[in-house]
């Protein structure tokens, strides 16, 4: 008997999981995602590892570089303040990288881990999440 090779089950499920999401489960997996990534990147940063505080605050830039992009600014009145958080955001991760503060993570993911709330209200109001 062969068996798939280890975590193969793990990322069927995940591939599974995001095949058959709807829009609005798939923004909070992503936010779900870029608050771990500022989270370990902050904790990264306290602890002194530089490589492993870049990888992860890039990739979070990376998901909010993103978000941004696929922003709808002319979908309703608010999408401008939306892409000026993003940017923010954006800006305040890339000086934490530089200057490995942990202090600018730790603002960036509270503002992460509000939008992250108000997305998952969202789509559970529409039934979506």
């Amino acid at each position: 008997m062969t068996y798939p090779p280890p975590g193969a089950a793990r990322a069927r499920y995940l591939a599974d999981s995001i095949s058959t999401a709807s829009p609005a489960r798939l923004l909070v997996m992503l936010y779900d995602r870029l608050v771990q990534d500022i989270a370990q990147g902050e904790q990264a940063i306290r602890e002194g590892n530089r490589l492993l505080a870049g990888e992860r605050l890039m990739h979070a830039q990376d998901i909010i570089s993103e978000l941004l992009a696929t922003l709808d600014l002319t979908a309703w009145d608010g999408a401008e303040n939306v892409a000026a958080l993003y940017r923010w955001m954006l800006s305040e991760l890339v000086q934490a990288n530089i200057k490995q503060d942990a202090g600018k993570a730790a603002s960036t993911l509270e503002l992460a881990n509000e939008l992250r709330d108000a997305w998952r209200e969202a789509a559970m109001a529409v039934g979506s999440a």
